[in-house]
């Protein structure tokens, strides 16, 4: 047992107005009665709860039963002594922090650190002064106060995390609706015409993308082939992209921009005035500031004469039976930039064994790991390592090779191919 401290003077509860904010309840542990209660006479005198405890297993039961928030503790007692006590509160988990002040006699260097490794905040020695205790309280109020202030802002912290992450998930969950809605725009992969095949392939770079490509009988011989990438990237840029390819979906003049009536049915529009007329449909109806590249084919499966018109997409290719290749177009304005803007036709022939492919510049523009792009000489060396290929396994060996290129699966900018493969001319007899 330590000797008894003198009697503390009493003190106004104002001053240990801040104190009461972050310490309300006090323990204070001593096997002497007499130590305890002459402590205990001083503190309740400042405004704050005291709870006692005459040894190290009393004092740990009420601070599981309690919330305690400072702890006066004397060294030397019998059983559990203070340092005892000290370790076993400190393995106690529990929300709140306890400052613990040990009261001793010793004053060593070596019981100080003792005291420290084992979780002691702070040091009292006996026979204890009055204004010192009080200091020793005011700093642990201050240090409990920071704990306090730390956790509720933790706290705030992670509810929001919580909150941000249930918001997340829920975005996540519709932008991956919203991918295989914008995926189902592209009906189908493949279609068998009378006189050639088409392959179509469309990959996002994100949950939802900017690209488009699609294919569509305009009558018995006229067939439309397109590819156009609106700019940006996300829900905007998807949400376009699905107006865009509304204006191209429909198989009759009155829902298809492409088709028009004639006198034994449908025909083709010219490419040229579908570019101006999406043009201004874009920028009078559709009131964003993205814009459009696009690249439309009108193929006759009769003569494999191909019309097309080039609005800043990348160039059409044809690559011949020999696995070389032609770029075609000479750029243009995209659709949607500039009013009135003006755009010129070009055509083609198809033989037998060429194709016409359509591409998105997510191909042309992809880079390495230097990031280095493509371009037209890399996507040259692709095709004509894949010039025996046909449909699906042509589009999954392009993937494969700009995936080799690239060094990544996920590529930075959408990804779309179509390709229209041409048997060649009805025979005549």
């Amino acid at each position: 047992m330590s000797p008894v401290t003198a009697p503390l003077s009493k003190i106004e509860p104002a001053d240990f107005e801040s104190s009461a904010r972050a310490i309300r309840n006090v323990l204070v542990v001593d096997d002497s009665r007499a130590q305890r209660h002459l402590i205990v006479t001083g503190i309740r005198g400042w405004g704050l709860n005291v709870l006692q405890a005459s040894s190290g297993e009393e004092a740990l039961a009420l601070c599981r039963s309690h919330e305690i928030d400072l702890v006066l503790s004397d060294w030397m007692m019998p059983g559990m002594n203070g340092i005892d006590f000290c370790r076993a509160l400190r393995r106690i988990e529990a929300e709140r922090y306890i400052y613990f002040i040990l009261l001793t006699s010793k004053s060593d260097k070596a019981a100080v650190a003792e005291g420290l490794e084992v979780g002691a905040d702070d040091f009292l020695s006996k026979p204890v002064d009055t204004g010192e205790l009080r200091a020793r309280i005011s700093a642990g109020e201050r240090v409990l106060a920071m704990e306090r202030e730390l956790r509720a802002n933790n706290q705030l912290l992670t509810d929001t995390l919580v909150q941000l992450r249930t918001l997340y998930d829920s975005l996540d969950r519709d932008l991956t609706e919203a991918r295989a809605l914008q995926l189902s725009l592209l009906r189908e992969r493949q279609r068998r015409f009378d006189r050639g095949l088409a392959s179509m392939l469309l990959r996002p770079s994100g949950h939802v993308g900017g690209d488009m490509v699609g294919c569509f009988a305009i009558n018995g011989d006229l067939l439309g082939l397109y590819s156009f990438d609106v700019s940006g990237h996300g829900v905007a840029s998807a949400l376009m992209t699905a107006r865009v390819a509304g204006l191209l979906s429909g198989a009759s003049a009155e829902h298809n921009i492409a088709i028009e009536p004639g006198p034994r049915g449908p025909v083709g529009r010219c490419p040229a005035a579908i570019a101006a007329a999406m043009n201004a449909l874009v920028l009078s109806e559709i009131e964003t500031e993205r814009y459009l590249t696009l690249a439309y084919a009108e193929i006759d499966q009769r003569t494999g004469r191909v019309r097309m018109v080039q609005a800043g997409h990348p160039h059409p290719v044809v690559q011949h039976v020999d696995g070389g290749l032609s770029f075609l177009g000479k750029g243009g304005l995209p659709v949607g930039l500039l009013d009135g803007a003006g755009y010129a036709g070009f055509e083609t022939r198809l033989r037998a064994g060429e194709r016409l492919i359509l591409l998105s510049d997510g191909i042309t523009e992809c880079p390495d790991r230097q990031g280095v792009e493509l371009g037209h000489e890399g996507l040259s060396e692709i095709l004509a390592h894949l010039a025996d290929l046909r449909g699906a396994d042509l589009l999954e060996g392009v993937l494969d090779h700009l995936s080799r290129w690239s060094g990544v699966e996920d590529f930075p900018d959408d990804i779309s191919i179509a390709v229209f493969e041409y048997d060649g001319p009805e025979a005549t007899g």
